[in-house]
């Protein structure tokens, strides 16, 4: 029996390509699954696995989830009540935190200690690096430490744009990191629950491989 992912729509990101890229991830693995984008509490409760994509700012994308009826309460049901895995994908990822400060202080879902703060990143000569940090960067982890990294190997580049990155409480909760003028939490995992920074869906077949993982994780 095919399972059944929802991916949550708060009303930002680009949730056509984070569709394809599962449907191509599933086709391309053999993986059953039924992949829809939803907004109604209903479609969580049944829901084998959920997916929170999320752009732009950290605060606008916390009122888009507030202003869908009884969503985070689902949410709430389903991930932390019921251990349903789930994948939160660049925004979506920062809103597991305790608090976000872009465009004033938010308060997110609290799943991983952590604040979501503005990044301010350095060169070797002490200059301020752009922002936000767009482009391919490379990931750095240990081996075999995570099912959603199975077959992703240290070095392995993936595509980043953000301003603001995710400050865990616990370093364990980060288990991968790039570089930007200093390590920036990539990728976040605590039992059930996985957050990628960066934009899996445009990741080529690293961002592929990922999402087959996640398709086939059993927390």
């Amino acid at each position: 029996m095919a399972q059944r992912v929802a991916v949550v729509d708060p009303g930002s990101g680009n949730l056509a390509s984070v569709l394809r890229a599962f449907e191509k991830a599933a086709e391309d693995n053999g993986i059953e699954a039924v992949i829809r984008v939803v907004t109604a509490a209903a479609d969580l409760r049944v829901a084998d696995r959920i997916v929170l994509p999320g752009q732009g700012a950290f605060a606008a994308c916390r009122r888009g989830l507030d202003a869908l009826p009884g969503v985070v309460e689902a949410l709430e049901d389903r991930v932390r009540g019921q251990g349903v895995p789930f994948l939160g994908i660049c925004v979506g990822m920062q809103l597991m935190a305790t608090t976000g400060l872009e465009h004033g202080e938010t308060a997110g879902l609290g799943w991983i200690p952590g604040i979501v703060a503005p990044m301010d990143p350095r060169g070797a000569d002490g200059a301020p690096l752009p922002l936000p940090q767009m482009g391919w960067n490379a990931l750095s982890f240990e081996e075999d430490y995570h099912p959603v990294l199975d077959g992703i190997r240290p070095g392995d580049q993936v595509y980043f744009v953000h301003s603001y990155a995710y400050e865990v409480e616990d370093a364990e909760d980060a288990i991968a990191t790039t570089d930007y003028g200093g390590p920036v939490t990539a990728v976040i995992a605590r039992g059930n629950l996985a957050g990628l920074q960066f934009h899996v869906e445009k990741s080529g077949p690293v961002g592929l491989r990922m999402l087959a993982n996640f398709l086939r994780w059993e927390p």
